[in-house]
């Protein structure tokens, strides 16, 4: 997916905290929440982007600790879905 397609799907998550399920080519889906740090920009800008997996969140939102987060590739994005936690 391209960075814009993807940053005006997430814009709406970011903002609201919500997770998003992140399909790719080739591999098992991931679910997890895209987060916005100090390297956001730099980021977007090689279509790179953060995200804290769901096994992950309750770590993430007590400590917001940037190394919880991995970093992927949208270039391997098919598309994303929002999820709602249970």
């Amino acid at each position: 997916m391209d960075i814009e397609r993807i940053e005006n799907y997430i814009k709406a998550s970011i903002r609201n905290n919500t997770t998003v399920k992140i399909h790719f080519k080739g591999r098992l889906p991931v679910t997890g929440l895209f987060i916005r740090a100090n390297d956001y920009s730099e980021l977007k800008s090689k279509n790179f982007w953060r995200v804290v997996h769901v096994s992950q969140l309750a770590q993430w939102l007590e400590t917001n600790d940037i190394n919880i987060a991995r970093i992927f590739n949208g270039a391997s994005f098919t598309s994303l879905t929002e999820t709602r936690l249970t």
